[in-house]
């Protein structure tokens, strides 16, 4: 899995990121929706994330480097 850290230099730089999340790994924390609500949610009915976009704009891609970081369960991928 990729890692904040791991996150290549021409993701940052402007170039088009995708991101991913593993609902079977999720543990429900909801890290992600805090971090990056225009990114992230919760399902209502059990709680685990839901991509909203997985394709975000570059003002956002801080937000969802933060989602990343923070989640437990780590289950949030950039590529």
């Amino acid at each position: 899995m990729v890692s904040a850290v791991d996150v290549p230099e021409e993701t940052s730089a402007g170039a088009p990121v995708e991101i991913a999340v593993n609902r079977e790994s999720c543990c429900g924390a909801g890290q992600c929706a805090l971090a990056a609500p225009a990114v992230f949610t919760q399902s209502e009915e059990d709680g685990l994330v839901l991509l909203l976009d997985p394709n975000p704009p570059a003002e956002l891609r801080d937000a969802v480097r933060r989602a990343q970081s923070h989640c437990p369960s780590r289950s949030i991928t950039i590529r």
